[in-house]
C-alpha cells in the first residue's frame, strides 16, 4: 500500500473541500477501496472519510412514502432499520458478505463503486430509486452506465437513496461462496403501476433490467408466467464459476424463486 494522507471530516462542506484537493479519493467503508490499494491497484494522495459526517447517516420514511436512506449507512443499519417498511431491501442488507463487511460497508460506497456482482445495484434498479448526491439525483435507470461505472461526476458525494416502496418484493441470491457477492442476484419490485426485475452479477455490462419478464409479470405475477422466458447467454459473465449458459440460466430460476416468494 502506498502511502497517503487521510482526512476525516464532519461536516458535508469540509468534506466537499476534501475532496477539491489534487488526487482525493472518497471513502465510505473501505471494503472495495482498502483491498484495492494493498494491491496498490489506486494511490490517490488523500483518502476523505465519510463516516464521521451525521446528515450522511439514517434511515427514515419520507411524507411521499419513499424508505430514504443516507449514503453512509452500514448494510446492518439497513438490515436492522428498513425491515418494518422494506422488508425485501433489509433482508439483503442482512446477506452481504459477513458481519465485518455488514458493520463497515455503506450503501453509498457500494454504488459509487457499482461492482457487477453487488447486491444493493440490484434492489435499486428494481424500485425504480432515486440516487442523491451532493451535486443532483438521478433516476436509477440513468445512474448505473456499465460495469464499475455510474452517472457520478469526480469527487461527487452519494447523500441519499430514496427508494419507492413496492407492493411486494424479494430478493433471490445464488452466493458465490468465496467472496459472499452474488454469482447472479435478481431482485423482483411489484408496484401498483407495474413489475420491475433487476439482474446483478450476471451481465458483462453490469446490473440490468429483465424487460421481458417484467412485461409478463406485469400480467400475471407468477413463477409460471415466465413460461419459456429467458436471457440470453450473449453478453453475460463467464469465468470459473461459472460459464455464460449458466449463469443465463441462473436468471430464469432466481427470478421465479424471487416471484413465488414475493407473491
Amino acid at each position: 500500500m502506498y502511502n497517503f494522507d487521510f482526512a476525516r471530516p464532519d461536516t458535508l462542506q469540509d468534506a466537499q473541500a476534501a475532496l477539491r484537493a489534487d488526487d482525493a479519493q472518497a471513502l465510505g467503508g473501505g471494503q472495495t477501496l482498502i483491498p484495492t490499494l494493498k494491491q496498490r491497484l489506486a494511490a490517490p494522495a488523500i483518502l476523505v472519510s465519510l463516516t464521521a459526517i451525521p446528515e450522511l447517516k439514517g434511515i427514515c420514511l419520507a411524507d411521499d412514502g419513499r424508505l430514504c436512506i443516507g449514503g453512509a449507512t452500514t448494510h446492518a443499519t439497513v438490515a436492522r432499520e428498513a425491515a418494518a417498511h422494506y422488508p425485501a431491501l433489509a433482508q439483503l442488507a442482512g446477506n452481504i458478505g459477513d458481519p465485518a463487511v455488514r458493520n463497515r460497508g455503506t450503501i453509498g460506497g457500494s454504488l459509487a463503486n457499482n461492482d457487477p456482482s453487488a447486491c444493493y445495484p440490484a434492489a435499486v434498479l428494481a424500485s425504480g430509486a432515486t440516487v442523491i448526491t451532493d451535486r443532483q439525483e438521478v433516476a436509477a435507470d440513468d445512474y448505473f452506465q456499465g460495469m464499475f461505472a455510474t452517472a457520478l461526476g469526480e469527487g461527487e458525494i452519494i447523500t441519499e437513496v430514496r427508494f419507492p416502496v413496492p407492493q411486494a418484493a424479494n430478493y433471490q441470491k445464488f452466493v458465490q461462496p468465496a467472496s459472499r457477492f452474488a454469482l447472479v442476484g435478481v431482485f423482483v419490485a411489484r408496484f401498483a403501476h407495474g413489475v420491475r426485475v433487476a439482474v446483478t452479477g450476471a451481465s458483462e455490462g453490469g446490473v440490468f433490467r429483465w424487460h421481458k419478464a417484467e412485461a409478463a409479470l406485469g400480467d400475471d405475477f407468477r413463477a409460471e408466467a415466465l413460461g419459456d422466458l429467458a436471457v440470453e447467454a450473449d453478453g453475460m459473465i463467464g469465468d470459473l464459476h461459472g460459464t455464460p449458459e449458466y449463469r443465463a440460466h441462473l436468471v430464469r430460476v432466481l427470478t421465479g424463486r424471487a416471484v413465488t416468494a414475493a407473491a
